[in-house]
């Protein structure tokens, strides 16, 4: 849990620079400082993305307590037909 939560601070960080870059992107009038920002932006995306693959391919919670419960009740009592 500790590892998603520090994964989705990061994201978040990330896109808030995102954003100031993009504010600055607007007014900026060198051509230096316009590409320095667009890659800036491109790395940005892309750790973003890397982070979003890290977090999708890791188990979701949800989906081990549904796993476990599934097992519990299946164990715990036997189900008869009734007729």
């Amino acid at each position: 849990m500790k590892n998603r939560r520090n994964t989705l601070l990061w994201m978040k960080d990330l896109i808030e620079h995102m954003s100031r870059c993009h504010d600055q992107l607007q007014w900026a009038s060198d051509g230096e400082m316009r590409q320095y920002l667009a890659e800036a932006m491109l790395g940005d995306l892309q750790e973003c993305q890397r982070l979003c693959e890290e977090l999708r391919a890791e188990p979701r919670e949800s989906d081990h307590a549904a796993r476990a419960s599934r097992r519990g009740s299946s164990a715990a009592a036997p189900r008869f037909a009734m007729s």
